[in-house]
């Protein structure tokens, strides 16, 4: 047996993202048409929304006790198929091998990794599935380092309420991305972060963008590109968006979210997403 494939004996005990864990309800963020077929994936703290038909998630969400997290965990990098679905359903080391291409974590590694170390280990495992990555530009910049820390900076701004996070993440996936290896490669990824506040449920929203160059004509870049080679990903940049802005994106649908956002409502056209050079650029107040 494939050694890797021997931890997913237990996966189906897998009990998954708890929609109730802040106490108002979160939903998973779902396709808003009918037509588009999903698979609910329930793995340790975190589920996965997957889209067959584009071998990518449609979203994930996970729940993150910020109190009980553990930093002693090793990541082993060892990506895996999730056996409760077909291999060729899913974007696995077909589309990474031999390219520049990064594995991007969609529920962060270290996010569900908290309570009992047996738990934490597991939850640890379960992100290093295939049905957990979407593919990212390798260049690491000062936009993707603000994109990974975001669930921390969150945590810490939650510190004198529960600590507590939920945190929706997906790629923006449209017709219009670019073909490789037999998936298309999403341009823009998305995060929805929701909280308690001042005893409310709040929420912020977040773009990271790594289209090749938007002041160029995306096609003509993809033209260009050499043959065989994956799409020319361009540098990370993250934004603070509206929720609904996600949800129109996206065509998902997120429940009370759009109505608890705490980024501004009223701002110009051309400052509705405010570009993120640091974390103290993030509204956190309505």
């Amino acid at each position: 047996m494939d050694p890797r494939e021997s931890r997913h004996d237990l996966l189906a005990d897998r009990t998954g993202y708890d929609e109730n864990f802040l106490g108002p309800a979160v939903p998973l963020a779902l396709p808003v048409r009918a037509s588009v077929e999903t698979v609910i994936l329930p793995y340790t703290h975190f589920s996965v929304v997957f889209r067959p038909d584009r071998r990518l998630a449609a979203s994930t969400a996970v729940c993150i006790e910020g109190q009980a997290l553990l930093d002693d965990v090793p990541r082993d990098d060892v990506w895996a198929y999730d056996p409760r679905l077909p291999r060729e359903q899913q974007a696995g080391e077909d589309v990474y091998r031999d390219n520049s291409l990064d594995r991007g974590h969609l529920v962060r590694r270290l996010d569900p990794v908290w309570g009992a170390a047996a738990v934490g280990a597991r939850a640890n495992t379960d992100t290093f599935h295939f049905t957990n990555a979407a593919p990212q530009a390798d260049v690491f910049n000062q936009g993707k380092k603000l994109w990974q820390g975001l669930e921390n900076y969150l945590l810490d701004h939650a510190a004198e309420f529960d600590r507590k996070l939920a945190v929706l993440t997906g790629p923006v996936l449209q017709d219009s991305d670019p073909p490789y290896r037999g998936i298309q490669v999403p341009l823009r990824f998305w995060k929805v972060a929701a909280f308690m506040q001042d005893g409310a449920l709040a929420a912020t929203a977040y773009v990271l963008d790594q289209s090749p160059d938007l002041s160029r004509d995306a096609d003509r870049a993809f033209a260009g590109a050499t043959p065989g080679a994956p799409p020319p990903l361009g540098p990370f940049r993250t934004y603070q968006v509206p929720v609904s802005d996600v949800a129109e994106i996206t065509e998902l649908e997120f429940g009370p979210l759009p109505d608890v956002d705490l980024m501004p409502p009223m701002r110009a056209p051309d400052e509705r997403w405010r570009r993120l050079e640091s974390y103290e650029d993030i509204a956190m107040q309505p």
